[in-house]
């Protein structure tokens, strides 16, 4: 700003407005030029050496001005050379500057702090351009020359010192970042990338509008004012105006405005303000409304449009960000530069436009600037998206990858033909998948096979066959001696065959051979279902009650599968009064019948079992049989086990894996329910309802879920989070002030306490913040979620500063205000470090306490209640009473204990 405003001066008092064309084409054509060299230089020396050359070589050039002001010597050549350099040297030197802040801030970082560091290079602006604006007329511009190196030579130290303590300390990763993985042009780097593209384009319009606005201002004001040096203090005055116009909105709304916008519609601004101007131009085309474009340009350009503009390159690999930031910043602005020289020479001066005629020229590019706008918006979204793949590569995300087309070809037949029992089985299966009935001669020669489990896989195959396929072999497999195989195939004779039920009963039901007779009473129970009349035609209920007693007489000759298979014929009887039978073998020792009496009373669907399926969720080997046999119930189970849920008849161990049965039905019933109890007290069943939820709407797109409850779930989950955080990070600060060496007995019971509740609530918020991100699933693509959380819940800052600000970019504004704060205080005391207190403000330990009382988790208040217990604060015991008649017992007996306790302090 102090040369600037006189080369400025200089150039137009000697070479009129008219020599602004070749000048702007001149830069182009030089920077171009140039480009080739510095990308060179890049390559052999690191990023300190140029930039500490650019200043030095810079600063001598400014001096060399100073000889040709005392001698009064300027030749046209010269004016240009300086016009040029000076114009370079303000996009180099800016460019190297945001290369260097790149390294050392991340985006998070960058968004805090861009905006404060922009109001130094607007103070800087400001300063220099009223020093000028004082200063030029007293002791000249010469002077002014050594003044503007001295300070430039002054940026050397600073640089070597940010270098020594911000970047040497960044470790290797980061430091073999800063080194180029390509030995490609910059030009084509920025060609495969859509993204760059998009920036160089933003950056190309925006400089040749910037430029048609000056020639605009400029043209005016020389017109206007003719002496040299009155022109340079109106340059220089102007020039300072619009910066201290930026560094009030760089200090006080940058922050602000980016942070509730984002980055990418925070460019908006600038490309507006400028249409509005010259709309009021074309109206009134005054030398006061051209200052008030200028204004508009040299406010917003320099302060929200730049912090803006310098975060667009941020998810750039640096790598990449190195090599093309200075040639975007340097080479197409000079490119731009060229371009509105060319319009200037050709468009406007060869069709002699007039003002009026220049802001229509103008007007087009807005239109050009809001398409790029509007472009990089989504890439900007896409390259954080990219970056957190890349840098979560390691983590294997929930790609639910479709089911691979198995052809029929020589693999699979050789497998079916001379494959191992395994590998048989596990291409039935596949087989069963696709159901190619190409394959039904394999299928049928494998009945043959010599293993049991093959035999009974390769007959359920045959259901997707030809109706009546092998029929003979199979009946002939009924007579093995094996109770798979046995009842594969009765049930394939029964369902798919044309041989009449009565005769397959009449034949086999009462054969001597117990693993042919109890396959069959099976098979009879299981179709007599919806058929009483075949139930009383071969008498079920007087088999099934002599079976009973066969089967409860001690002998050495029965079979397991023999008391499995009547479990089952019980359970599809539909006879309440066998049910005792199956219910007596919930106890028993074999997991194979439990199994089996589990899977019977599914089939039974009566309430009896409904308490002891509930149950058997709490052990492993039996939970997926249980939530099975539920489901077997039909839909008519959902409102018995709410009901359970709300009258607390469920153990808390097994409350968790309700949610997931309920997923199992995938109707519109199961996800309204769903619903209701993502509003449960419990965190666990909030959450195991949030990702049952998620399972549905992967599954089915025919579900409808109510994006308005989401939004007001996570919000209302995010509260709960809020609360929890400040609960913590208040507890811990408590807790570091004890002095272990020097409390007493009931002081360490207290500081137990405190150190239980800091527990409880860090699983909290653990289980909180899985909560809100299911949840944002249910509104959100859920692979960009996932990935977002990872990043998240990733041990490198770099990796949770990209997930934050993808976040930013994907989330709505109400969703963005509320959750981003909480998340980048969760990352703050994960690292045990203060919360910020500009994002949360953390309130007193009887609010905290408090607010937790008032929650909704039963475990937290119990802690809460048993640390109030051993405060020994009276002042806690109007809080404590309220909760002496709470609906949970648990509570109750806390709060009575703790009452009792505080009643007796002194």
């Amino acid at each position: 700003m102090i040369v600037k405003p006189t080369i400025n001066a200089l150039f137009l008092s000697q070479l009129t407005s008219d020599a602004l064309p070749n000048a702007y084409l001149l830069v182009a054509l030089v920077a171009i030029g140039s480009s080739f060299f510095y990308n060179q230089a890049l390559k052999r020396f690191s990023l300190l050496k140029i930039v500490t050359a650019t200043l030095m070589v810079s600063a001598a050039i400014f001096l060399s001005l100073k000889l040709l002001l005392n001698y009064d010597y300027f030749s046209t050549e010269l004016l240009y050379f300086y016009y040029v350099w000076v114009a370079i040297f303000a996009l180099l030197t800016t460019s190297q500057f945001w290369v260097l802040a790149n390294l050392v801030f991340n985006i998070r970082e960058a968004k805090r702090l861009f905006g404060f560091i922009g109001a130094g290079a607007i103070t800087g602006g400001i300063f220099g351009g009223y020093l000028t604006n004082l200063l030029a007329p007293s002791i000249g511009n010469d002077n002014l020359m050594v003044v503007a190196s001295l300070i430039l030579l002054g940026c050397i130290p600073l640089l070597h010192y940010i270098w020594r303590k911000k970047i040497k300390t960044l470790g290797y990763f980061r430091q073999k970042q800063r080194s180029y993985a390509t030995n490609e042009s910059s030009f084509k780097l920025i060609l495969k990338s859509k993204h760059l593209t998009y920036i160089a384009g933003i950056v190309g319009v925006s400089v040749i509008t910037a430029k048609l606005v000056d020639f605009q201002f400029s043209d005016l004001a020389s017109k206007a004012i003719t002496d040299s040096d009155d022109l340079a203090s109106f340059f220089g005055f102007w020039f300072s105006t619009f910066n201290l116009a930026s560094l009030m909105i760089q200090l006080f709304l940058t922050r602000k405005i980016v942070g509730v916008w984002g980055v990418a519609s925070t460019l908006i601004l600038l490309p507006v303000g400028i249409l509005i101007a010259v709309g009021v131009f074309i109206i009134f085309p005054e030398l006061w409304v051209v200052i008030l474009m200028k204004s508009v340009d040299g406010s917003l350009k320099q302060s929200i449009n730049k912090a803006a503009s310098e975060m667009l390159v941020l998810p750039v690999p640096t790598d990449i960000k190195n090599k093309t930031k200075s040639f975007i910043d340097v080479v197409v602005d000079s490119i731009a530069t060229g371009i509105a020289g060319c319009l200037l020479i050709f468009v406007i001066k060869g069709l002699d436009f007039g003002p009026v005629q220049v802001s229509l020229l103008i007007l087009a590019l807005v239109l050009i600037w809001f398409y790029f706008i509007y472009r990089v918006r989504k890439t900007y979204f896409q390259s954080f998206r990219q970056n957190l793949i890349n840098f979560s590569n390691n983590h294997h995300f929930n790609k639910r990858k479709k089911g691979s087309h198995i052809s029929t070809n020589a693999t699979i037949l050789k497998v079916l033909q001379e494959g191992e029992e395994s590998e048989i089985l596990y291409m039935l299966s596949k087989i069963n998948e696709i159901k190619d009935k190409r394959l039904k001669n394999e299928v049928v020669s494998l009945l043959d096979h010599s293993s049991v489990a093959v035999k009974a896989a390769a007959i359920r195959n045959l259901y997707l066959l030809d109706k009546g396929t092998a029929v003979e072999k199979v009946e002939k497999l009924v007579n093995q001696k094996d109770d798979e195989v046995v009842l594969a195939a009765m049930q394939y004779l029964l369902t798919h065959t044309d041989i009449n039920d009565l005769k397959i009963f009449d034949t086999y039901l009462n054969q001597e051979n117990q693993y042919i007779s109890s396959a069959a009473l099976f098979c009879l129970a299981k179709e007599s279902r919806d058929n009483q009349k075949l139930a009383e035609r071969y008498s079920l209920d007087r088999r099934l009650e002599k079976s009973i007693e066969s089967v409860n007489l001690p002998s050495d000759h029965h079979r397991i599968q023999e008391t499995v298979e009547l479990i089952k014929a019980i359970g599809f009887s539909g006879i309440p009064k066998y049910y005792s039978f199956i219910k007596a073998h919930f106890n028993n020792r074999n997991d194979e019948v439990i199994k089996a009496a589990i899977e019977a009373s599914g089939y039974s669907a009566h309430i009896l079992f409904i308490d002891d399926l509930l149950s058997f969720l709490e052990t492993k080997e039996f939970r997926e049989n249980a939530e099975e046999a539920l489901h077997q119930y039909g839909s008519g189970v959902i409102k018995m086990l709410l009901k359970r849920l709300k009258n607390n008849l469920i153990s808390e161990n097994a409350k968790r894996f309700v949610p997931n049965i309920l997923s199992r039905f995938n109707n519109q019933e199961s996800v309204n329910t769903l619903f209701m109890l993502l509003r449960n007290k419990d965190i666990i069943i909030r959450l195991e309802a949030a990702k049952a939820l998620q399972v549905m709407k992967e599954k089915n797109k025919g579900l409808k879920f109510s994006k308005k409850d989401v939004v007001r779930l996570i919000l209302s989950e995010c509260k709960l989070y809020h609360n929890t955080l400040i609960a913590m990070e208040l507890q811990k600060k408590i807790t570091k002030n004890y002095r272990l060496e020097l409390v007493g007995d009931s002081e360490m019971e207290e500081f137990s306490a405190r150190n239980s509740l800091i527990e409880i609530l860090e699983k909290r918020l653990d289980h909180g913040l899985q909560q809100i991100f299911t949840l944002l699933e249910l509104e959100y693509n859920s692979k960009d979620v996932n990935i977002a959380y990872l990043g998240i819940k990733s041990e490198k800052q770099e990796v949770r500063a990209n997930a934050i600000e993808f976040l930013d970019t994907l989330l709505q504004p109400n969703l963005r205000h509320t959750l981003l704060p909480l998340v980048e205080n969760t990352i703050l005391s994960a690292s045990n470090e203060e919360l910020d207190s500009s994002l949360i403000e953390v309130p007193s330990e009887y609010r905290c306490f408090q607010m937790l009382l008032k929650g909704k988790d039963v475990r937290i208040k119990l802690a809460v209640l048993y640390l109030l217990r051993h405060i020994e604060d009276k002042n806690y015991l109007k809080l404590v009473h309220r909760m002496v008649t709470d609906k949970d017992i648990r509570i109750r007996n806390f709060a009575a204990l703790a009452v009792e306790n505080l009643k007796k302090v002194d």
